[in-house]
């Protein structure tokens, strides 16, 4: 394939746009009442054809890895009369959604599938049979709901979540139907609040067929309604006890807050065995942190680390000097902190403006964010994060080409993040399975089915996950911000160790 060089700067600019238990963004209480008067960050997206090769191309399509948006896309001419970009199809069928984030409009023609079609790849199971008569299901589309943190006290804090899944269903319906029908998704707004979540998904209950990719830090809200129901329910990641518990709720990362993976623990004890003797380990007292915290320190410790300073900050805690000032006192030189990369920023700012400089600055994959980089700025320098996906550029990852291409081609500007790339494949793991059940296709044989999913990588996005064990993932990767990228600086693919079982949260 001929890379123009008018070509590649169309692309380098749309790509330019462009674990892991955390979880805890913030802690609003809300009664139904209010809930119910207050959501209005729900719409309906009905994407129901086809896509551009030039508009997804230019999402793809840099100098390294234009060899991967050929293998997505086949060769063409991206090239105008003038020598420039060819301009993408002016034509849509998508109906825009009713949320104030309506994705922008979806090409014409369908792109080729990267490893796998949108379905799975295996051969369909024939559609004979198939209901109509579903909750969610009409004679030619069948609706899933998307229920995440948008607003709230951190606003915006996994609306990459709903973006990831709105992707998939773009990049699904563009390339294939289920058994004749188009998908829907209802956006909902589980608002950081555990009334709202249940809220979100009594709706959900009465009005689509199932739920993909959500995430919120308060999601043991809505885990009785689900289960109630027989609700199918595939999240981006599970963070409450509760919700681990719910029958018919899955996670594409698979999460049991008292499982602890001894791979990260263990490397820092390597690499820094005196360091891990004096640590700080800090979270926001909210949502699925507390749990979160006490079985990390239990896990921590049982591995080798020690840590004399555990301590929660409070949501609306704007002060963050006296903490700073314990840390110093306690001689810590290790820093872990666990909650949304806002309050991360603030937590540097306070130990920059103290001179305090730890040896390591530690967080999950709530850090490994462009926003994060661009808002904390210098301070981000250093920085470390574990995580158990793929890295945003690597381009020889044609799984992870194709969901920043849909992700930039449904909601241009926005970046990939890690709660979206898990929403993306739990949307695509939900479709998977609804595509080899065909006519057999109700909630509880999907619910039957997801309970048998085991190793589920999508395609190599991420680790092997334990889908229907809801067992944690025992393999992480151990990345670095320097230099102004982000750089993995642990061997191999993944690290991968055994679980430490903490007892915290069962």
């Amino acid at each position: 394939m001929t890379t123009t060089p008018s070509r590649r700067r169309a692309a380098a600019a749309a790509l330019a746009t462009g674990s892991a238990l955390l979880l805890a963004a913030c802690g609003s209480q809300l009664d139904a009442a209010d809930v119910a008067a207050a959501n209005g960050s729900t719409g309906v997206l009905s994407i129901t054809s086809g896509s551009s090769e030039t508009a997804l191309e230019a999402s793809v399509g840099t100098d390294e890895n234009a060899d991967v948006a050929e293998d997505l896309l086949g060769p063409t001419d991206t090239t105008g009369g003038d020598g420039g970009p060819a301009p993408t199809d002016a034509g849509t069928s998508a109906t825009p959604a009713t949320s104030d984030d309506a994705p922008g409009e979806t090409p014409d023609e369908p792109a080729a599938p990267a490893t796998g079609d949108a379905g799975g790849g295996s051969e369909a199971a024939s559609c004979d049979g198939f209901d109509n008569d579903q909750p969610g299901v009409t004679s030619s589309t069948i609706t899933l709901a998307n229920a995440s943190d948008v607003s709230g006290p951190v606003p915006g804090i996994f609306e990459s979540a709903r973006q990831g899944s709105r992707a998939y269903v773009a990049y699904f319906n563009a390339t294939q139907k289920l058994c004749g029908h188009d998908i829907k998704l209802l956006e909902l707004d589980s608002r950081a609040d555990a009334g709202a979540d249940q809220q979100a998904y009594a709706r959900a209950c009465a009005e689509t067929f199932a739920a993909v990719g959500s995430m919120s830090a308060f999601d043991s809200g809505g885990a009785k309604t689900a289960q109630e129901c027989g609700l199918p329910d595939v999240r981006s990641t599970t963070v409450n006890p509760e919700r681990v518990k719910c029958s018919t709720c899955f996670s594409a990362q698979s999460v049991n807050p008292g499982q602890i993976p001894r791979a990260m623990p263990t490397y820092f004890l390597d690499q820094f065995s005196a360091q891990t003797k004096k640590v700080a380990l800090l979270y926001i007292n909210a949502g699925a942190a507390p749990v979160n915290a006490a079985s990390f320190k239990k896990g921590w410790e049982s591995v080798g680390w020690s840590i004399p300073y555990f301590q929660a900050i409070d949501v609306a805690e704007f002060n963050f000097a006296p903490y700073v000032q314990q840390m110093k006192d306690r001689g810590i030189e290790i820093v872990y902190y666990l909650g949304p990369y806002q309050n991360t920023i603030k937590v540097q700012q306070a130990m920059k403006q103290q001179g305090f400089t730890p040896d390591v600055y530690l967080q999950d994959s709530t850090i490994y964010d462009q926003k994060y980089v661009e808002q904390a700025g210098e301070l981000a320098e250093g920085a470390y994060a574990y995580s158990n996906v793929g890295l945003f550029t690597d381009s020889g990852n044609k799984e992870m080409a194709l969901y920043r291409a849909w992700l930039e081609q449904t909601n241009p500007g926005a970046d990939p993040n890690f709660y979206g790339l898990y929403a993306w494949s739990a949307t695509r793991l939900f479709l998977e399975q609804a595509t080899q059940l065909g006519g057999d296709l109700d909630r509880a044989s999907m619910v039957q089915a997801l309970g048998k999913v085991k190793d589920w990588t999508s395609n190599g996005l991420h680790s092997p996950q334990d889908v229907g064990g809801k067992t944690t993932g025992k393999c992480q990767k151990i990345i670095r911000y320097t230099g102004g990228t982000w750089k993995q600086v642990s061997k191999g693919d993944y690290l991968c160790d055994t679980l430490v079982n903490t007892g915290v949260g069962a």
